[in-house]
Protein backbone atom coordinates (compact mmCIF):
# COMPACT_ATOMS: atom_id res chain seq x y z
CA UNK A 1 0.00 0.00 0.00
CA UNK A 2 1.09 3.59 -0.98
CA UNK A 3 0.57 6.88 0.23
CA UNK A 4 0.68 9.85 -2.13
CA UNK A 5 1.06 13.69 -0.37
CA UNK A 6 0.11 16.82 -2.88
CA UNK A 7 1.71 20.07 -1.80
CA UNK A 8 -1.04 22.46 -1.42
CA UNK A 9 -3.52 20.10 -1.63
CA UNK A 10 -3.53 17.82 1.54
CA UNK A 11 0.08 19.19 2.82
CA UNK A 12 0.97 22.88 3.75
CA UNK A 13 2.19 24.59 0.43
CA UNK A 14 6.13 25.71 0.61
CA UNK A 15 7.37 28.21 -1.51
CA UNK A 16 10.66 27.13 -3.22
CA UNK A 17 13.73 29.35 -2.13
CA UNK A 18 14.68 29.86 -6.49
CA UNK A 19 12.03 28.67 -7.96
CA UNK A 20 13.05 28.44 -11.81
CA UNK A 21 9.24 29.91 -12.75
CA UNK A 22 7.19 32.22 -11.26
CA UNK A 23 3.29 32.76 -12.50
CA UNK A 24 1.30 35.80 -11.71
CA UNK A 25 -2.49 34.00 -11.96
CA UNK A 26 -4.22 36.57 -11.61
CA UNK A 27 -3.11 38.69 -14.82
CA UNK A 28 -2.22 35.80 -17.17
CA UNK A 29 -4.60 33.47 -18.95
CA UNK A 30 -4.69 29.98 -18.84
CA UNK A 31 -3.40 29.70 -22.13
CA UNK A 32 -0.84 31.94 -21.06
CA UNK A 33 0.06 30.36 -18.21
CA UNK A 34 0.85 27.27 -19.56
CA UNK A 35 2.94 28.52 -22.51
CA UNK A 36 4.94 29.99 -19.24
CA UNK A 37 5.24 25.86 -18.43
CA UNK A 38 6.28 24.97 -21.93
CA UNK A 39 8.42 27.42 -22.44
CA UNK A 40 10.58 26.61 -19.33
CA UNK A 41 10.47 22.72 -20.76
CA UNK A 42 11.49 23.33 -23.93
CA UNK A 43 14.54 25.81 -23.12
CA UNK A 44 15.54 22.42 -21.07
CA UNK A 45 15.15 20.70 -24.42
CA UNK A 46 12.75 18.47 -22.63
CA UNK A 47 9.82 19.42 -25.15
CA UNK A 48 9.98 20.23 -28.63
CA UNK A 49 10.25 24.21 -30.12
CA UNK A 50 6.97 23.20 -31.73
CA UNK A 51 5.15 23.04 -28.00
CA UNK A 52 5.74 26.72 -27.53
CA UNK A 53 2.62 29.13 -28.47
CA UNK A 54 4.90 31.57 -30.52
CA UNK A 55 4.69 34.74 -32.44
CA UNK A 56 8.31 35.35 -33.28
CA UNK A 57 8.89 38.78 -35.25
CA UNK A 58 11.38 39.37 -37.71
CA UNK A 59 12.06 43.35 -36.91
CA UNK A 60 15.34 44.53 -35.63
CA UNK A 61 15.69 45.38 -32.56
CA UNK A 62 15.95 49.23 -31.30
CA UNK A 63 19.44 48.94 -30.14
CA UNK A 64 21.01 46.94 -33.56
CA UNK A 65 19.19 49.45 -36.34
CA UNK A 66 21.75 51.70 -36.73
CA UNK A 67 24.06 48.75 -37.34
CA UNK A 68 22.42 46.91 -39.68
CA UNK A 69 20.73 49.50 -41.37
CA UNK A 70 24.03 51.01 -42.30
CA UNK A 71 25.18 47.50 -43.44
CA UNK A 72 22.00 47.50 -45.65
CA UNK A 73 22.80 50.01 -47.25
CA UNK A 74 26.15 49.27 -48.53
CA UNK A 75 25.59 45.18 -49.22
CA UNK A 76 24.53 44.19 -52.87
CA UNK A 77 20.65 44.35 -53.08
CA UNK A 78 17.54 42.98 -55.45
CA UNK A 79 14.68 44.81 -56.11
CA UNK A 80 11.68 43.16 -55.50
CA UNK A 81 8.21 42.94 -56.59
CA UNK A 82 5.01 44.43 -54.63
CA UNK A 83 4.13 40.93 -54.06
CA UNK A 84 7.22 40.03 -52.72
CA UNK A 85 6.80 42.53 -50.51
CA UNK A 86 3.57 41.36 -49.59
CA UNK A 87 5.43 38.33 -48.15
CA UNK A 88 8.01 39.72 -46.70
CA UNK A 89 5.61 41.85 -44.53
CA UNK A 90 3.81 38.38 -43.63
CA UNK A 91 7.20 37.09 -42.46
CA UNK A 92 8.49 39.95 -40.79
CA UNK A 93 4.75 39.79 -38.59
CA UNK A 94 5.18 36.46 -37.65
CA UNK A 95 2.15 34.89 -39.66
CA UNK A 96 4.23 32.32 -40.66
CA UNK A 97 5.82 31.46 -37.69
CA UNK A 98 8.17 29.56 -37.07
CA UNK A 99 9.86 30.46 -40.06
CA UNK A 100 12.56 33.18 -39.72
CA UNK A 101 13.05 34.00 -43.39
CA UNK A 102 12.05 33.45 -47.07
CA UNK A 103 12.56 29.23 -47.54
CA UNK A 104 15.45 27.50 -48.10
CA UNK A 105 15.56 24.54 -49.89
CA UNK A 106 14.89 22.15 -47.19
CA UNK A 107 11.97 23.82 -46.22
CA UNK A 108 10.50 24.11 -49.32
CA UNK A 109 10.99 20.76 -50.17
CA UNK A 110 9.03 19.98 -46.76
CA UNK A 111 6.30 22.17 -47.27
CA UNK A 112 6.01 20.58 -51.21
CA UNK A 113 6.02 17.02 -50.16
CA UNK A 114 4.43 16.88 -46.59
CA UNK A 115 2.84 20.71 -46.25
CA UNK A 116 4.42 20.81 -43.24
CA UNK A 117 7.76 21.98 -41.34
CA UNK A 118 9.49 19.08 -39.96
CA UNK A 119 12.43 20.34 -38.14
CA UNK A 120 11.30 21.82 -35.17
CA UNK A 121 8.36 19.73 -34.35
CA UNK A 122 5.70 19.33 -36.90
CA UNK A 123 4.10 22.88 -37.56
CA UNK A 124 1.73 23.02 -40.74
CA UNK A 125 2.86 25.24 -43.38
CA UNK A 126 0.49 23.97 -46.89
CA UNK A 127 2.46 26.87 -49.17
CA UNK A 128 5.52 27.70 -49.92
CA UNK A 129 6.91 31.22 -48.91
CA UNK A 130 9.19 31.77 -51.35
CA UNK A 131 11.44 34.55 -53.36
CA UNK A 132 12.27 33.71 -56.94
CA UNK A 133 14.91 35.81 -58.56
CA UNK A 134 16.61 36.30 -62.12
CA UNK A 135 19.21 34.49 -63.02
CA UNK A 136 21.80 37.73 -63.60
CA UNK A 137 20.67 38.39 -60.24
CA UNK A 138 21.49 34.96 -58.95
CA UNK A 139 25.02 34.94 -61.01
CA UNK A 140 25.03 38.65 -59.56
CA UNK A 141 24.87 37.75 -55.97
CA UNK A 142 26.50 34.25 -55.82
CA UNK A 143 29.87 36.52 -56.90
CA UNK A 144 30.02 38.64 -53.92
CA UNK A 145 29.49 35.56 -51.70
CA UNK A 146 27.47 38.28 -49.26
CA UNK A 147 24.27 38.83 -47.09
CA UNK A 148 21.76 40.69 -49.40
CA UNK A 149 20.07 44.10 -48.92
CA UNK A 150 16.06 44.07 -50.45
CA UNK A 151 14.61 47.21 -51.70
CA UNK A 152 11.09 47.69 -52.96
CA UNK A 153 10.83 51.21 -54.89
CA UNK A 154 13.70 52.05 -54.27
CA UNK A 155 13.48 51.59 -50.14
CA UNK A 156 15.66 49.42 -47.98
CA UNK A 157 13.71 47.06 -46.47
CA UNK A 158 15.59 44.43 -45.25
CA UNK A 159 18.55 42.59 -44.85
CA UNK A 160 18.20 38.47 -46.20
CA UNK A 161 21.69 36.84 -44.04
CA UNK A 162 23.39 33.76 -45.82
CA UNK A 163 21.18 33.27 -48.87
CA UNK A 164 21.02 30.11 -50.72
CA UNK A 165 19.95 29.45 -54.08
CA UNK A 166 18.07 26.46 -55.83
CA UNK A 167 16.04 26.10 -58.96
CA UNK A 168 12.72 27.59 -58.94
CA UNK A 169 11.29 24.68 -60.64
CA UNK A 170 7.73 26.08 -61.48
CA UNK A 171 5.96 23.64 -63.42
CA UNK A 172 6.37 20.91 -60.39
CA UNK A 173 5.76 23.98 -57.88
CA UNK A 174 2.35 24.31 -59.42
CA UNK A 175 1.34 20.78 -59.68
CA UNK A 176 1.83 20.33 -55.92
CA UNK A 177 0.93 23.56 -54.81
CA UNK A 178 -3.01 24.01 -57.21
CA UNK A 179 -3.19 20.81 -58.74
CA UNK A 180 -3.00 22.49 -61.98
CA UNK A 181 -0.13 23.99 -64.57
CA UNK A 182 -2.88 25.73 -65.98
CA UNK A 183 -1.20 29.36 -67.04
CA UNK A 184 -4.47 30.87 -67.17
CA UNK A 185 -4.53 31.09 -63.61
CA UNK A 186 -3.68 34.55 -62.10
CA UNK A 187 -1.25 33.32 -59.61
CA UNK A 188 0.48 30.13 -61.56
CA UNK A 189 0.79 32.82 -64.35
CA UNK A 190 2.47 35.09 -61.97
CA UNK A 191 4.86 32.27 -60.49
CA UNK A 192 5.78 31.17 -64.62
CA UNK A 193 6.53 34.69 -65.07
CA UNK A 194 8.95 35.38 -61.80
CA UNK A 195 12.56 34.49 -61.55
CA UNK A 196 13.97 30.98 -62.14
CA UNK A 197 15.88 30.51 -59.15
CA UNK A 198 14.82 31.16 -55.55
CA UNK A 199 16.84 32.46 -52.67
CA UNK A 200 16.45 31.63 -49.34
CA UNK A 201 18.03 32.69 -46.06
CA UNK A 202 17.05 34.06 -42.24
CA UNK A 203 15.94 38.03 -43.00
CA UNK A 204 16.43 41.09 -40.31
CA UNK A 205 13.35 43.35 -41.37
CA UNK A 206 14.45 46.92 -40.59
CA UNK A 207 10.90 48.53 -39.59
CA UNK A 208 7.10 47.59 -40.03
CA UNK A 209 5.65 47.64 -43.65
CA UNK A 210 3.05 50.24 -44.24
CA UNK A 211 1.00 50.76 -47.12
CA UNK A 212 -0.29 54.65 -46.50
CA UNK A 213 -3.01 53.63 -48.60
CA UNK A 214 -5.58 54.76 -45.37
CA UNK A 215 -5.89 51.30 -44.00
CA UNK A 216 -2.46 50.66 -42.33
CA UNK A 217 -4.65 51.20 -38.91
CA UNK A 218 -5.94 47.88 -39.45
CA UNK A 219 -2.83 45.86 -40.38
CA UNK A 220 -2.32 44.48 -36.90
CA UNK A 221 0.25 41.84 -36.02
CA UNK A 222 -0.36 38.51 -34.45
CA UNK A 223 1.47 39.73 -31.13
CA UNK A 224 -0.91 42.97 -31.45
CA UNK A 225 -4.46 41.24 -32.33
CA UNK A 226 -3.87 38.70 -28.99
CA UNK A 227 -3.00 41.60 -26.87
CA UNK A 228 -5.88 43.33 -27.75
CA UNK A 229 -8.15 39.90 -27.16
CA UNK A 230 -6.71 39.83 -24.07
CA UNK A 231 -7.77 43.36 -23.39
CA UNK A 232 -11.34 42.08 -24.37
CA UNK A 233 -11.36 39.80 -21.83
CA UNK A 234 -12.13 37.04 -25.08
CA UNK A 235 -12.22 33.75 -23.95
CA UNK A 236 -12.86 32.26 -27.24
CA UNK A 237 -11.38 34.04 -30.62
CA UNK A 238 -13.57 32.62 -33.56
CA UNK A 239 -12.02 33.95 -36.88
CA UNK A 240 -14.19 34.68 -40.31
CA UNK A 241 -11.89 34.98 -43.36
CA UNK A 242 -13.00 36.65 -46.44
CA UNK A 243 -12.24 38.51 -49.55
CA UNK A 244 -15.67 39.46 -50.55
CA UNK A 245 -18.12 42.02 -49.17
CA UNK A 246 -20.22 40.74 -46.35
CA UNK A 247 -24.36 40.12 -46.63
CA UNK A 248 -26.28 38.60 -44.20
CA UNK A 249 -25.80 35.04 -44.71
CA UNK A 250 -22.05 35.70 -43.66
CA UNK A 251 -23.63 37.45 -40.77
CA UNK A 252 -26.02 34.83 -39.93
CA UNK A 253 -23.33 32.19 -39.88
CA UNK A 254 -20.92 34.71 -37.21
CA UNK A 255 -23.96 35.10 -35.52
CA UNK A 256 -24.95 31.31 -34.85
CA UNK A 257 -21.23 30.96 -34.20
CA UNK A 258 -20.95 33.12 -30.90
CA UNK A 259 -24.66 32.04 -30.09
CA UNK A 260 -23.20 28.52 -29.87
CA UNK A 261 -20.09 29.44 -28.56
CA UNK A 262 -22.24 30.84 -25.77
CA UNK A 263 -23.99 28.40 -25.14
CA UNK A 264 -20.89 26.21 -24.65
CA UNK A 265 -19.92 28.22 -21.66
CA UNK A 266 -18.21 31.10 -23.31
CA UNK A 267 -18.32 34.03 -21.79
CA UNK A 268 -17.00 36.44 -24.11
CA UNK A 269 -16.62 35.30 -27.36
CA UNK A 270 -14.92 37.64 -30.21
CA UNK A 271 -15.47 37.60 -33.78
CA UNK A 272 -12.20 38.54 -35.75
CA UNK A 273 -13.43 39.74 -39.06
CA UNK A 274 -10.18 39.49 -41.17
CA UNK A 275 -10.59 40.24 -44.51
CA UNK A 276 -7.84 39.17 -46.85
CA UNK A 277 -5.62 42.49 -47.78
CA UNK A 278 -2.88 41.26 -49.90
CA UNK A 279 -2.86 40.39 -53.89
CA UNK A 280 -6.28 39.22 -55.36
CA UNK A 281 -7.30 38.39 -58.89
CA UNK A 282 -8.53 41.86 -60.91
CA UNK A 283 -11.88 40.68 -60.69
CA UNK A 284 -12.21 40.37 -56.74
CA UNK A 285 -13.47 43.64 -55.16
CA UNK A 286 -10.53 46.35 -53.98
CA UNK A 287 -9.62 45.91 -50.35
CA UNK A 288 -10.67 49.87 -49.42
CA UNK A 289 -14.27 49.02 -50.83
CA UNK A 290 -14.23 45.74 -48.80
CA UNK A 291 -13.27 47.54 -45.91
CA UNK A 292 -15.92 49.87 -46.19
CA UNK A 293 -18.34 48.03 -46.35
CA UNK A 294 -17.73 45.97 -43.71
CA UNK A 295 -17.89 49.58 -41.90
CA UNK A 296 -21.39 49.84 -42.57
CA UNK A 297 -22.39 46.05 -42.06
CA UNK A 298 -20.98 47.03 -37.94
CA UNK A 299 -22.42 50.39 -38.32
CA UNK A 300 -25.74 49.05 -38.66
CA UNK A 301 -25.62 46.88 -36.23
CA UNK A 302 -25.36 43.81 -38.15
CA UNK A 303 -22.40 42.29 -36.48
CA UNK A 304 -21.94 43.48 -32.68
CA UNK A 305 -19.46 46.22 -33.03
CA UNK A 306 -18.42 45.29 -29.19
CA UNK A 307 -17.48 41.93 -29.49
CA UNK A 308 -15.85 42.33 -33.21
CA UNK A 309 -12.11 42.61 -33.88
CA UNK A 310 -11.88 43.89 -37.46
CA UNK A 311 -8.34 43.67 -38.79
CA UNK A 312 -6.64 42.79 -42.38
CA UNK A 313 -5.04 39.63 -43.07
CA UNK A 314 -1.65 40.78 -45.22
CA UNK A 315 -1.43 37.49 -47.06
CA UNK A 316 -1.53 37.58 -51.13
CA UNK A 317 -4.17 35.06 -52.16
CA UNK A 318 -3.71 32.33 -54.02
CA UNK A 319 -6.42 30.44 -54.87
CA UNK A 320 -5.16 27.30 -54.36
CA UNK A 321 -7.89 25.71 -53.10
CA UNK A 322 -7.90 23.24 -50.02
CA UNK A 323 -3.94 23.40 -49.81
CA UNK A 324 -4.61 27.18 -49.16
CA UNK A 325 -7.16 27.18 -46.83
CA UNK A 326 -4.60 25.38 -44.43
CA UNK A 327 -2.59 28.12 -44.45
CA UNK A 328 -5.31 30.56 -43.54
CA UNK A 329 -6.41 28.49 -40.63
CA UNK A 330 -2.67 28.32 -39.62
CA UNK A 331 -2.00 31.60 -39.71
CA UNK A 332 -5.54 33.03 -37.41
CA UNK A 333 -3.62 30.17 -35.10
CA UNK A 334 -0.98 32.52 -34.44
CA UNK A 335 -3.33 35.73 -33.87
CA UNK A 336 -5.21 33.87 -31.03
CA UNK A 337 -7.99 32.50 -32.64
CA UNK A 338 -8.89 28.84 -31.79
CA UNK A 339 -12.33 28.67 -33.79
CA UNK A 340 -12.12 28.80 -37.60
CA UNK A 341 -15.36 29.07 -40.11
CA UNK A 342 -14.78 27.66 -43.47
CA UNK A 343 -16.84 29.10 -45.86
CA UNK A 344 -17.97 27.03 -48.92
CA UNK A 345 -15.21 26.99 -51.51
CA UNK A 346 -12.47 28.35 -49.45
CA UNK A 347 -9.58 29.71 -51.94
CA UNK A 348 -11.43 28.51 -54.85
CA UNK A 349 -12.20 29.62 -58.35
CA UNK A 350 -13.94 28.91 -61.41
CA UNK A 351 -11.81 26.87 -63.34
CA UNK A 352 -9.18 28.94 -65.61
CA UNK A 353 -11.24 28.03 -68.93
CA UNK A 354 -14.19 27.71 -67.96
CA UNK A 355 -17.05 25.44 -66.84
CA UNK A 356 -17.37 23.92 -63.17
CA UNK A 357 -15.12 25.24 -60.11
CA UNK A 358 -11.85 24.21 -59.91
CA UNK A 359 -11.78 22.68 -56.67
CA UNK A 360 -14.53 20.52 -55.05
CA UNK A 361 -16.48 22.97 -52.55
CA UNK A 362 -16.56 20.92 -49.61
CA UNK A 363 -13.18 19.66 -49.83
CA UNK A 364 -11.20 22.89 -48.22
CA UNK A 365 -13.48 22.48 -44.88
CA UNK A 366 -13.07 18.54 -44.76
CA UNK A 367 -9.07 18.65 -45.20
CA UNK A 368 -9.60 21.01 -42.09
CA UNK A 369 -10.71 18.69 -40.24
CA UNK A 370 -7.68 16.39 -40.88
CA UNK A 371 -5.00 18.76 -41.51
CA UNK A 372 -1.37 18.18 -39.45
CA UNK A 373 -0.36 20.98 -37.25
CA UNK A 374 -4.01 22.38 -37.01
CA UNK A 375 -5.54 20.19 -34.03
CA UNK A 376 -5.41 23.19 -31.72
CA UNK A 377 -8.20 25.08 -34.02
CA UNK A 378 -11.60 23.74 -33.97
CA UNK A 379 -13.05 24.24 -37.27
CA UNK A 380 -16.63 25.71 -37.82
CA UNK A 381 -18.58 24.24 -40.34
CA UNK A 382 -20.15 26.13 -43.43
CA UNK A 383 -24.04 26.43 -43.55
CA UNK A 384 -26.04 27.03 -46.75
CA UNK A 385 -27.66 30.50 -46.22
CA UNK A 386 -30.18 31.31 -48.48
CA UNK A 387 -32.93 34.36 -48.80
CA UNK A 388 -36.09 32.43 -47.15
CA UNK A 389 -38.63 34.67 -48.87
CA UNK A 390 -41.47 33.92 -46.07
CA UNK A 391 -39.16 35.55 -43.64
CA UNK A 392 -37.61 38.57 -45.58
CA UNK A 393 -34.31 37.29 -44.05
CA UNK A 394 -31.48 35.44 -45.33
CA UNK A 395 -31.78 31.75 -43.28
CA UNK A 396 -30.24 28.39 -42.86
CA UNK A 397 -31.51 26.75 -46.01
CA UNK A 398 -34.03 23.54 -45.39
CA UNK A 399 -34.40 21.26 -48.65
CA UNK A 400 -37.37 20.51 -47.30
CA UNK A 401 -38.66 24.06 -47.84
CA UNK A 402 -36.75 24.79 -50.77
CA UNK A 403 -40.09 26.45 -52.18
CA UNK A 404 -39.47 29.01 -49.78
CA UNK A 405 -35.71 29.83 -50.65
CA UNK A 406 -34.07 31.77 -53.08
CA UNK A 407 -30.20 31.94 -54.04
CA UNK A 408 -28.84 35.03 -55.09
CA UNK A 409 -25.77 34.41 -56.68
CA UNK A 410 -22.59 36.56 -56.75
CA UNK A 411 -23.14 37.27 -60.40
CA UNK A 412 -26.85 37.99 -59.85
CA UNK A 413 -25.63 40.04 -57.11
CA UNK A 414 -23.56 41.84 -59.14
CA UNK A 415 -26.35 42.39 -61.57
CA UNK A 416 -28.14 44.16 -59.65
CA UNK A 417 -25.60 46.64 -58.30
CA UNK A 418 -24.50 47.46 -61.36
CA UNK A 419 -27.93 48.19 -62.46
CA UNK A 420 -29.04 49.88 -59.18
CA UNK A 421 -31.68 47.46 -58.10
CA UNK A 422 -32.26 47.46 -54.61
CA UNK A 423 -32.08 43.16 -53.20
CA UNK A 424 -35.20 42.15 -51.52
CA UNK A 425 -34.91 43.38 -47.69
CA UNK A 426 -33.23 41.40 -45.29
CA UNK A 427 -30.32 40.60 -48.01
CA UNK A 428 -28.14 42.91 -47.52
CA UNK A 429 -28.15 46.34 -44.92
CA UNK A 430 -28.96 49.14 -47.01
CA UNK A 431 -25.95 51.07 -46.08
CA UNK A 432 -23.29 48.03 -46.81
CA UNK A 433 -25.36 47.85 -50.24
CA UNK A 434 -25.09 51.49 -51.12
CA UNK A 435 -21.38 50.81 -51.32
CA UNK A 436 -21.53 48.05 -53.15
CA UNK A 437 -23.92 49.92 -55.70
CA UNK A 438 -21.44 52.97 -56.09
CA UNK A 439 -18.61 50.56 -56.40
CA UNK A 440 -19.86 48.58 -59.51
CA UNK A 441 -21.36 51.71 -61.24
CA UNK A 442 -18.12 53.28 -61.40
CA UNK A 443 -16.59 50.56 -63.55
CA UNK A 444 -16.68 51.14 -67.22
CA UNK A 445 -19.55 49.18 -68.74
CA UNK A 446 -19.25 45.87 -70.08
CA UNK A 447 -20.41 45.90 -73.81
Amino acid sequence: MYSYCFTGIDSAYEAPDEPELRICTVDSSVNECVQSCVNVLEQAEIVPKSAVDYVEELFVSANEYDTVSKEAHRLPSIEITKLDTQWLQILSEGWASPLKGFMRERQYLQTQHFGCLLDEGLKNQSIPIVLPVSSADKDRLVATGSDITLKYEGKVLAVLREPEFYEHRKEERCARQFGTTNKNHPYIKMIYDSGDWLVGGEIQVLERIKWNDGLDKYRYTPNELRAMFRELNADAVFAFQLRNPIHNGHALLMQDTRRKLLERGYKNPTLLLHPLGGWTKDDDVPLPVRMQQHAAILKDAVLDPASTVVAIFPSPMMYAGPTEVQWHAKARMAAGANFYIVGRDPAGMPHPDGGKDLYEATHGSKVLTMAPGLTQLEIVPFRVAAYNKVKSAMDFYDPNKKEDFEFISGTKMRGMARNGVTPPEGFMAPTAWKVMCDYYQSLPKQS
